[in-house]
Order: structure tokens, then C-alpha cells, then sequence
């Protein structure tokens, strides 16, 4: 036996110390999402289409949030792995500082321009006054959120995944609690409705970030000297890394309101399920989310020491993690379709429509999957435009032009059809890229390079 074949046993056994605590968080985050929108449903099909719209621009602001995350924990994980503590703490503070910053005039501006978003999005004024009750509440939620998610990296790129998947439980349950009694009340007290949910999670993500700050002030990861040097020193390549991985981000949004608008041509119904599709889709994903989390500050500090030996060992198996069990879940519900729109769903409609959504869908998040891993790699390895172009390929070139052919070709179960042909194209293409990319020789790359 080499020492290779010895090695990937306890290979395989760091990976999941490092994921199964993100994806247990991610599960549950996740999953209260898909309870809320369960909730929602309740209420009717009208609410449950309002916040369907709000995805897309929920998405966008997640988007900008895991882009900076991402160029934060990749540089700090490369400092680390170059000896550099005293850098990797300055680029602690400077995360949070400029992070809260940057999301808190994202989220005012899409308070701004609502009603014209909205607009284009193809709801009508029924639908948006019941957003704007919703809008306010949600985008608290959304800022006070993006602060965890900040912190929540400062933690992995330091090697901790236990605390963010256990502060993610914790949020969850919090928001599982509130949801009922905020949306519908209990005894004399009314229900505030669809605006409930939103309150919910803004409650929940807020007791989540005193936790993480009272942790966060044990540890010697902040610096409070030398942020305006280090800000104008790792700028440049902060943004190399940012810059192409927001780009990256923004485009799943910005591929979810093109798609949404083609939904929207198919009638409200079709737009609630898709809804609670979406929500489903993120939720099933949540192994390949918590890989996209734990294994990039593992791949970065790799990419730090040079060690590409163990970079090529990390992808083979994270990638055979994903296939196998992506498709596995996705042919379980594809089975069990008809039972979890009856248990998601109010109305018969939706149901239906949800039942045939997960049938084709869901199996095929093995190879979207794969694109995500490749991606995400991408920006911890030094390739951040080509993660960003591969990002781009899979939304443009392969998911919305198949999503839009097949409902102009068969309605809704032709747009069903094509969104996982899409996402099939997209695998294979992610995995010829990655096996071209890691096939070539490389050289240690300095620790401010850009592409590699």
C-alpha cells in the first residue's frame, strides 16, 4: 500500500470533522427557511407567490455577503499558512468592519428601488403591497445575518466549524419557535401574517450574533492596529479574489429572476411551487453548501504551503462525496415526490406542480453539485476568474437558455425538463474544466497572486 491509498482514510475522516458540523448548521438554517415558506403556505397561495418573488433579490444580497466571505477566508487562510498570524488578525476586523458596511447600503438601496424591482419582476400591485409589508422586516433579517455570516468565516478560516454548525442549530430552532406565533398569533394576540416570518428570523439571527460576539471577544483573532495600512495594502488583492467570487454570487441571482419571470408566464401557482422548489433545492443541497464552506480554508492554506499533492486528494474525494450522495437523496425524493409537496404545499394546484418540479430536479443537483465544488475551489486555489466564468457558463449558457426553451416547449414540465438538463451539462462541463486545470504542473504561488 502507498503512502498515498494509506493517507485517504484519514483523509476522508478530517473532512468530515470539518463538514458534518457546517452541514448539520446548514441543514437547519436551511430547513427553517423551507418552514417558513411551509408556513406561508398556510396562509395561501397569494402570500406564498409574494415571498417567492422576494428570492431573487434574497439571493442577490446572499450573493455579495458569500463573495466578500469567501475572499476573507481565503486570505486569511493563506496567511496562516504562510506564519503570518498578525496579518490574518487584522484581516479579522477589517471583514466585520467593512462587511456591515457594505450590506447595510445594499440593503437600503433594494429598500429604494422595491417597487420597480418588483415590478419587473412581473407581480402586480396585489402582490406588492403584500411584499412591502414583508420587505422592511426581511432585509433587517437579511443585514443581521450577513453580520453572523462574517463571523461565521472568521471561524472556519481558523479551522472551526463546530461553533458557526451549532450557532446555525441554534438560530434555527429559535425561528422554528417564533414562526407560528408570530405568524399567526396565539390566543388574544394577533398574527402579523407574512411580515411574521420575516420577524422571526430577524429575532433569531440577532441572538445568534450576541453568541458569536461574546465567543469572538475570547479569541486573539481581531487586531485593532495597523487596519488602515492593511486595508490599503490587501485591497488590491481582496478585490482580485471578491471581485470575480461577488460576480459568481450575483449571478445565481440574477439567473433566478430571469427564471422566475419565465415562471411567472405559467400563472401564480406555478410561482408559489417554484417557490417552495427553490427553497427545496437549497435545503437538499446542504452537504455541497457545508463542503463549499469547510473545504476552501482547507484548500487555502494548502494553496499557502504549495502542498498541491493534497489539493488533488481533497477534490478527488470531496467530489465523489457529492455524486454519490446528491444522487442518492435526489432519486429518494424524486420517489417520494408526491408525499413531500402533500406535506409542503395548501393547495392542490401547488402541489401537483411541486411533485412534478421535485421529480425532475432533484436528481439532478448531483452534477450541480459538482459545479459548485469545482467553483468554489476555484477562488481558495488562485483561479478566480475562471470560477467566475464557470459560474457564468452554468446560468447562461446552460441553465436558462434549457429553462427557457423547455416551458416555451412544454409549460411547466418542459421548464422542469430543461432546468435539470441544464444542470447535467453544467456538472460534466465543471468536471472537464477541473480535470484540465489540476492535470497541469503548477508552482507555488506567492500568497498576494491572483490567478494561478
Amino acid at each position: 500500500m502507498t503512502a498515498t491509498d494509506s493517507s485517504r482514510p484519514a483523509l476522508g475522516r478530517v473532512l468530515w470533522r470539518q463538514t458534518w458540523p457546517m452541514a448539520i448548521g446548514v441543514l437547519a438554517l436551511l430547513g427553517f427557511q423551507l418552514v417558513d415558506s411551509a408556513f406561508i403556505a398556510r396562509l395561501g397561495t397569494a402570500p406564498l407567490a409574494a415571498q417567492s418573488f422576494t428570492f431573487p433579490l434574497s439571493f442577490l444580497i446572499i450573493g455579495v455577503q458569500v463573495g466578500m466571505g469567501i475572499a476573507i477566508a481565503a486570505l486569511i487562510s493563506r496567511a496562516m499558512g504562510a506564519g503570518e498570524a498578525l496579518q490574518a488578525r487584522r484581516l479579522g476586523s477589517l471583514v466585520l468592519l467593512v462587511g456591515m458596511s457594505v450590506m447595510a447600503c445594499l440593503t437600503l438601496l433594494l429598500w429604494a428601488l422595491q417597487t420597480p424591482i418588483f415590478t419587473r419582476l412581473g407581480a402586480d400591485a396585489a402582490t406588492r403591497e403584500l411584499i412591502r409589508g414583508y420587505w422592511a422586516p426581511q432585509l433587517l433579517a437579511a443585514w443581521v445575518g450577513a453580520l453572523l455570516y462574517f463571523g461565521y468565516s472568521l471561524f472556519r478560516a481558523h479551522g472551526d466549524t463546530r461553533l458557526p454548525g451549532k450557532l446555525m442549530v441554534m438560530t434555527s430552532f429559535i425561528n422554528l419557535l417564533l414562526d407560528p406565533l408570530l405568524i399567526f398569533g396565539l390566543g388574544p394576540w394577533p398574527g402579523l401574517g407574512l411580515p411574521g416570518a420575516a420577524w422571526a428570523t430577524t429575532i433569531a439571527f440577532a441572538v445568534g450574533a450576541v453568541v458569536l460576539g461574546q465567543r469572538l471577544s475570547r479569541t486573539d483573532w481581531l487586531a485593532r492596529r495597523g487596519l488602515s495600512a492593511e486595508l490599503r495594502r490587501s485591497a488590491p488583492v481582496f478585490a482580485g479574489i471578491a471581485g470575480p467570487a461577488m460576480i459568481s454570487q450575483l449571478m445565481p441571482p440574477l439567473a433566478a429572476m430571469l427564471a422566475i419571470s419565465t415562471v411567472a408566464a405559467l400563472g401564480e401557482s406555478a410561482v408559489a411551487a417554484w417557490g417552495l422548489a427553490s427553497r427545496l433545492e437549497t435545503l437538499s443541497l446542504m452537504v455541497v453548501l457545508a463542503m463549499t464552506m469547510s473545504l476552501p480554508p482547507w484548500l487555502g492554506r494548502c494553496y499557502g504551503g504549495g502542498d498541491w499533492a493534497q489539493i488533488h486528494r481533497l477534490m478527488r474525494l470531496a467530489l465523489r462525496v457529492v455524486v454519490v450522495w446528491q444522487l442518492a437523496l435526489g432519486l429518494l425524493m424524486a420517489l417520494a415526490s408526491s408525499g413531500v409537496a402533500q406535506l409542503l404545499a395548501g393547495s392542490p394546484e401547488v402541489r401537483d406542480e411541486l411533485a412534478l418540479l421535485i421529480r425532475f430536479l432533484l436528481p439532478s443537483y448531483a452534477a450541480l453539485g459538482v459545479c459548485m465544488i469545482v467553483v468554489s475551489a476555484g477562488n481558495a486555489l488562485g483561479w478566480p476568474m475562471r470560477a467566475m466564468l464557470m459560474s457564468g457558463a452554468r446560468l447562461f449558457a446552460f441553465y436558462l437558455p434549457c429553462l427557457w426553451l423547455g416551458s416555451r416547449l412544454g409549460g411547466l414540465t418542459g421548464l422542469a425538463a430543461g432546468a435539470a438538463l441544464g444542470n447535467l451539462m453544467a456538472g460534466v462541463a465543471s468536471w472537464l474544466v477541473l480535470r484540465r486545470i489540476l492535470a497541469s504542473p503548477h508552482r507555488r504561488p506567492a500568497l498576494s497572486a491572483g490567478e494561478g
